[in-house]
Formats: C-alpha cells, structure tokens, sequence
C-alpha cells in the first residue's frame, strides 16, 4: 500500500493492517535523543568549536538547540540535521545574551533538565532574569530536586506558579563546587543536568545520591559523553557517602574541549522494530547498534529472548538482529531501560501467559502517566491489565484475533504512539490517534514504519 511522503499534523489518526506475514528487514533509526542532547550540553560548555556527526533531528532536540542559540552558543545544522556545528562558549556565555532570556522547552523533559544546570554555571556570580517554560504538560512533570539541589550551590532560582514544577526563573548563576545532595528516584535526568554543569563549578563538586537512583544507565551514558568531552569524574561508593546510595566527584579542572563526536542510532526507537520481529515470527536487524552500545535500551533485546525470541549480537557491523519466535510472558524489571516499558507491554499481548513490568514508577511522570494511560488504552483492546504503582500485569487474550480493533489515545506521547504500532501489527483495523506526535523524538517514524507494514491515514 502507498504510504504517503510526509505525515503532517492534520492527520488524526493512522489506521493499522496486520501484517501477512513475518517481518523481514533491516533498518538504521536516526540518532539517539539522549545522546545527542548530552552532546550539545558538553559541547556548548566547551572552549572551541564541536561537530556531531549522526545528531537526531527532533522536536526534542530543535527546543534544545533554540534553548543554546537563544543563550549566545550557537548551533548550525548541515545534512538536514543529522550534522551539528556548535559554537562552544568556554564555559561562560556572554552576557550580551545570556542576562535576559525566555526559554520555551516544549515537552522535552531532557532540555529543561540540562539546560537550567548549564545556565548556572556559565553564568557564575551574575545576576540574571532567564525563564524557561513548556506545554501544559511541563508544567506537570517535577523539576523540584534538580532545583533544591542547584539552590545548595548558591543559584537562585524561583518558581512562578507551582512549587517543584516549571515555569522556572534564574536569577543568579554560580556552582561552588564541594559536597552537594540530589535525590535519584524521580528521575535520572536531574543527576545527569548536575553532573554535565559540574565540570564549571568554582571547585570540584561532589554529588550523594540520597535515594535509589532510577535509570542508571542513562548516567552511565552521560559520564561517557562528559569523559569524550574531556571531562574526569569519579563513582562513589555508598560507604563514602552520607545516605549510602553513592553519588559522583567531578574534577572542575578537567573541562570540556571541542571536538568531532559521532552519535549511535537511538536503541529506545529501534525497539519498536525487534518488537515487530518478535509479534510476527519474522527477522529484523537493526544497524548500528551494539551489545556494547552506550545506551542501556538495548538490553531490551534481552527481554524478547527472554519472551522466546533469538537475539544474535555482531559487533563487527555492528548490528543485532532479533529473530521472533514463540512468546510466552514474563516478569520484567525495566527501572534501568522503562523508555521501553510501552513497548513490551505491546509484545505482552501476543505471548502466552500474563507479563509483569515493574520498577517503572517514575515514567508517571513523562509525556504521560505512561502505567496508567497505558492500562487504560490497552484495556480497549480487550486485554486484562492490572495496574501497580510501579508498574501493571498485562494478561492476554488467547488469540490475537479476540482483540477489538479500538481506537487508542495518545496522550501526546510518542512512545504511546510507537508502541501501538506494534499492536497494529496483530490487531487489523487498531487505530492511533494524533500519529504526528513521535515527531518529538522520530520525525520519520511512519515513514520508516511502512517498509516493514501498510497503513492507512485518515482525516
């Protein structure tokens, strides 16, 4: 079937065809969000130019840019966005800029969260009026430990409606460096914001971790970028700090310089095609990514062999491939990769005997209540979803041909979105609402989509 060029946003809904046979093929997906954001943070901080190569170009990714630009580190895109130029201000941006700003985030959690630490510390001892803000959602999702935490380190920050949410305003900038606490259960984004600004600090900052810490291979991701940068930090142990849940020591001088940095494509995005190999007995290989890959998501693959798929890793390629075969449910807990939380859920369906997630009590806190708007959608489809705080069982039906072809919300979320895709696969005639919403994070989702099944948009 005709798949049409571009998917704008007059486009209500997708309509899923099952697919009639096992998926064959192989994909490359566009750079990783995460990564490509931690790139721009290190590089705009650093003293002379950088060039990232294999940069995602998204929503997520365009407000993060904006943000930089706005603030006098200037960001110049080339191969429509896949390269990026960046103009590195050494760690203190220029006044001319940076005193007076309005920063719009959008709904990029990651922006907001990299940007407001990196303010403050290349604005030492200014006093300065910089506002960020987003959608009706951001002004929902928690930013309060990461502020509590830079308000320890002498900024000044104010809230401008709800204590612990944005809109924010910084008022003053400066990182004294020392000991420093932020709690981790939230999310792991307010660690890494602190930890890619430390570098700045007047003296060597060390951060305790006063909770458990969520995701923690996104911190793992975020000190391998800072050291690709030229930064040095150090783990704690939890007998060296405080509360015993450990934390970091960053070196303040050990800063960034500019460099060329090549991004992997995003694992959270190529989930969703393993997925479609696992829900149709076929094979899928997606390119680029390794066992050994910087980001924690593709240990996801290990929930499908887990599930009764075969995974084949090669990291000459590098490339893993997965290879669909009979499913059966599983427990899984998915604090460390929950951006592909929605997608197992959707895999669970097709398997025999119930699936459990849990550990994912933070993705609440996303785009959307990611547990409990997803339980609801999927309910429509005839599936037994039971709900947890940390997570849901998800018991399926006992032929993919007992589900109802519903029509499934969104909530604005592109993993919402993505992750139904991979129902359709199963379930003829599901539909997607608000399908232009993975635009924040995958822009060719769709189109990338239909190689592998056929859709049909309607208005």
């Amino acid at each position: 079937m005709d798949f049409p060029d571009e998917l704008g946003p007059s486009a209500e809904h997708v309509t899923c065809r099952a697919a009639q046979a096992p998926v064959q093929g192989s994909i490359r997906p566009p750079g990783s969000k995460s990564i490509t954001n931690r790139a721009l943070a290190c590089a705009a901080l650093a003293s002379g130019p950088s060039k990232l190569n294999g940069a995602l170009a998204s929503e997520d990714t365009r407000v993060m840019i904006d943000g930089l630009t706005s603030l006098g580190a200037p960001v110049e895109e080339a191969d429509g966005g896949a390269t990026l130029r960046v103009d590195g201000c050494g760690g203190a941006l220029d006044r001319a800029f940076a005193s007076r700003a309005d920063i719009f985030v959008g709904n990029s959690g990651a922006t907001i969260r990299f940007i407001t630490p990196l303010i403050v510390a290349a604005c030492a001892g200014r006093d300065i009026e910089i506002r960020l803000d987003g959608v009706p959602r951001m002004r929902e999702r928690p930013i309060g430990d990461l502020v509590d935490a830079l308000r320890q380190q002498g900024a000044a920050i104010a809230y401008e409606k709800n204590d612990g949410y944005p809109p924010i305003t910084i008022r003053r900038g400066g990182l004294r460096g020392g000991d420093c606490s932020v709690r981790g259960e939230t999310s792991s984004q307010f660690l890494s914001g602190l930890l890619m600004a430390a570098p700045y600090a007047r003296d060597s900052l060390r951060l305790h971790l006063t909770s458990t810490l969520v995701s923690q291979p996104y911190v793992t991701m975020t000190l391998a970028v800072m050291r690709a940068f030229g930064a040095t930090a150090e783990r704690l142990s939890a007998d060296a700090t405080p509360g015993g849940f450990g934390g970091y020591s960053i070196d303040h001088a050990a800063r960034y310089q500019g460099r060329q940095y090549a991004i992997e494509p995003d694992a959270s995005a190529a989930s969703y095609f393993w997925a479609a190999a696992a829900v149709t007995g076929g094979t899928v290989t997606v390119e680029g990514l390794s066992r050994d890959a910087l980001q924690g998501d593709v240990a996801f693959c290990e929930c499908l062999a887990r599930m009764g798929c075969l995974v084949e890793y090669d990291a000459a390629a590098p490339a893993i491939t997965v290879r669909g075969g009979r499913l059966r449910g599983i427990t899984a807990d998915m604090g460390d990769i929950s951006d592909t939380a929605q997608t197992l859920a959707s895999v669970a369906l097709f398997a025999e005997g119930p699936t459990t997630i849990r550990n994912i009590a933070h993705v609440r806190h996303k785009e959307s209540d990611r547990i409990g708007d997803l339980a609801r959608e999927l309910r429509k489809l005839g599936a037994a979803v039971e709900e947890f705080e940390d997570g849901l069982t998800l018991t399926p039906l006992p032929s993919a041909f007992a589900y109802q072809p519903a029509t499934l919300k969104t909530y604005r979320d592109h993993r919402m979105a993505m992750s139904f895709a991979v129902a359709g696969l199963r379930i003829d005639g599901l539909k997607i609402l608000d399908p232009a919403c993975t635009a924040k994070t995958y822009p060719g989702f769709w189109q990338d989509w239909a190689k592998l099944t056929s859709l049909d948009r309607e208005k």
